[in-house]
């Protein structure tokens, strides 16, 4: 028959390794991108919940002309279900408040909270400490 040597089916050593070399680095590439929505996602939450706690806080002396001794009277008066838990440190007593500043007309009334931070430690994806937002 033919000078033609017959050629057996498969794949080579080397098409395998470069199939495998770009399954790799594609799977490398999207465990990057998942673990970054994941901390985006965390730090939506942690936005939001601050957001909701400072417009309960707002409320609050909008009604009561004075600042929540804590983040507990929020609760106990209705303005918030719970405290929320901190999506980073997952704890809702790691919260920082921030005190009012003393009211000049009557010194001896306690200040309460003016605003609320989070006690995460870290950098967020924009460069920003979490505990200065």
């Amino acid at each position: 028959m033919g000078g033609r040597p017959r050629r057996s089916s498969g794949f080579t050593l080397i098409e395998l390794t470069v199939v495998i070399a770009l399954i790799v680095v594609l799977a490398g590439i999207s465990l990057v991108q998942y673990r970054n929505s994941l901390i985006r996602a965390q730090e939506g939450v942690l936005k939001e919940d601050l957001f909701r706690m400072r417009d309960a806080i707002d409320q609050y002396y909008a009604d009561r002309s004075k600042y929540p001794p804590d983040l507990q009277a929020l609760v106990a008066e209705g303005y918030l279900r719970q405290v929320p838990e901190d999506p980073f440190t997952k704890s809702s007593s790691t919260w920082v408040t921030i005190p009012a500043e003393p009211d000049p007309a009557n010194p001896n009334a306690e200040p309460g909270i003016f605003d609320v931070k989070s006690g995460a430690s870290g950098t967020a994806l924009d460069g920003t400490n979490y505990a200065d937002w």
